[in-house]
C-alpha cells in the first residue's frame, strides 16, 4: 500500500547509519562498551539515581521486572485493563493471576488509582502501570496505595520515553520500570528495551535474570578482565547486541526534539479535532506533567462504524490503527478477568491516528480532513 501518510514513520537519518557502520567495524557485535554506555546515559536521562539494563526487547524487561519483584504462582498482579497485552503475558507466565483495573474515565484513560485500591487482596504482590500514550498516571496517588499497601509497583514506561511527572521523569516513581524500543516508539532501535531501579538489590537480581545467573559477561572475557564466571541463579538470555544499542545512544540524544516536535503535531491536531461533533480527544486538558505524545489516540461516536471508517480513510491514503482490543476479547484472558467497563467502551471506540516526529503540519491537516469527511460517511 502506497500510503500518503502512514502511522508511524522511523526518525532515522545518517547519524544511525553511521553509528551501525562503526559497531559493525568494531568486529565485536554482541553486548559489550556500547551497551555499557547506552545503560549509563539512560541512567543519566532518568535522573534519581537510576540504575539501567538494557535488554531484549520491552517484553524481557517486564518479564524480569516482574520476577525481579518477587512474584511467584499464586500472587495477584493488578494490571493495566487499556494496554498492550505484554503486560498480562509477562505476569502470566511467571505463573501469577492478573487482575484488571479500569481506567479513570472517557477523557482521562490513565489507571484509576481508586479502581487499583479496590482491587488490592491480600493475594497482591504488585501493581503494574501504563502511561498510556505517553500521558502519566496520578503518581502521587499510585505511589502512596503501593506504600500503604506494601505492595511493588511496576511501572510500564513504554509509552514514556522522555516524559515526566510534575518535573520528574517516568520510570523513576515505582521499584522497578521498564522500557520498550520497538520501531513504532519515542526511541527505536528495532527490537530493544531497559530496565531500570534504583534499589541495589533489585538492580543485581535483574542483571542476574538478563543473562543467566552468570557473574562475568563474555565481554568481560574477551577484554581480559575475567577468565571463567559463576552462576548465582537460573536467568535469561535476554541481553540486547551492540547494533541495538548504538542506534539507542543516537535515539535518545535526538529524543527532546523529537518529542518536542510531536507536541507541536498533536496541538495541531487538536485545534483541528476540536470543531468536529462527537469526535472526544483523551488528554486534552492534561495538567499532570510533560507528555511524550506517543500514539494520537481518539474516541469515536458511539454511532460511528469504526471499521467502514478505517477502510475510508485508507482509500483517501490514511493509515490507522487501534490501542488497544479489550483484554476481555482475547481468548486466552476472557474467561479469567473481570469487567472493565470505562476501558472496554474506549477498546471498542478508539481509533489511533498517525503521528511521529518527521511528520510535516501539511499531514496533519490531510488526516484531519480524510477524518471530517469520513466520520458522518461511518455513521451506522
Amino acid at each position: 500500500m502506497d500510503w500518503k501518510v502512514q502511522l508511524f514513520q522511523l526518525n532515522y537519518d545518517q547519524r544511525e547509519y553511521d553509528a551501525v557502520m562503526a559497531t559493525l567495524k568494531s568486529n565485536w557485535i554482541t553486548m559489550g562498551q556500547r551497551t555499557i554506555d547506552f545503560e549509563a546515559a539512560y541512567a543519566a536521562e532518568l535522573g534519581q539515581e537510576s540504575k539501567c539494563l538494557a535488554v531484549a526487547n520491552g517484553t524481557a524487561a517486564l518479564h524480569i521486572a516482574v520476577l525481579a519483584a518477587g512474584v511467584k504462582p499464586g500472587d495477584e498482579v493488578i494490571v493495566p485493563s487499556l494496554t498492550f497485552i505484554a503486560d498480562l503475558n509477562s505476569v502470566r507466565v511467571s505463573g501469577a493471576n492478573v487482575v484488571l483495573a479500569d481506567v479513570t474515565s472517557k477523557t482521562d484513560w490513565a489507571m484509576n488509582p481508586a479502581d487499583i485500591e479496590a482491587k488490592i487482596t491480600p493475594k497482591t504482590k504488585a501493581v503494574m502501570i501504563v502511561h498510556y500514550a505517553g500521558y502519566a498516571c496520578d503518581m502521587d496517588a499510585i505511589v502512596d496505595i503501593c506504600k500503604r499497601h506494601g505492595v511493588r509497583l511496576i511501572e510500564d514506561c513504554a509509552h514514556s520515553n522522555g516524559g515526566a511527572y510534575k518535573g520528574r521523569k517516568l520510570g523513576t516513581f515505582g521499584d522497578l520500570s521498564a522500557w520498550s524500543f520497538f520501531s513504532n516508539k519515542n526511541l527505536a532501535v528495532g527490537e530493544g528495551g531497559m530496565v531500570a531501579t534504583r534499589d541495589p538489590e533489585l538492580f543485581k537480581k535483574c542483571k542476574n535474570l538478563r543473562s543467566h545467573g552468570m557473574t562475568v559477561a563474555s565481554f568481560d572475557r574477551l577484554q581480559g578482565r575475567a577468565v571463567t564466571y559463576d552462576v548465582q541463579e537460573p536467568g535469561f538470555n535476554y541481553r540486547i547486541d551492540e547494533i541495538r544499542a548504538s542506534l539507542g545512544l543516537v535515539q535518545l540524544a535526538k529524543l527532546p526534539e523529537a518529542n518536542a516536535s510531536r507536541a507541536r503535531l498533536v496541538h495541531r491536531y487538536f485545534s483541528r479535532l476540536d470543531k468536529i461533533p462527537g469526535l472526544v480527544l483523551p488528554f486534552r486538558h492534561y495538567d499532570r506533567g510533560t507528555p511524550t505524545y506517543h500514539i494520537m489516540p481518539v474516541l469515536l461516536p458511539e454511532n460511528a462504524d469504526r471499521g467502514r471508517l478505517i477502510e475510508f480513510m485508507k482509500e483517501d491514503g490514511i493509515q490507522t490503527s487501534v490501542h488497544y482490543p479489550s483484554i476481555q476479547s482475547f481468548t486466552a484472558y476472557k474467561d479469567i478477568v473481570g469487567p472493565t467497563p470505562v476501558a472496554e467502551y474506549i477498546s471498542e471506540h478508539e481509533l489511533t491516528l498517525p503521528l511521529y516526529p518527521t511528520m510535516t503540519a501539511a499531514e496533519v491537516d490531510l488526516v484531519c480532513d480524510s477524518v471530517e469527511k469520513n466520520l458522518p460517511r461511518a455513521a451506522r
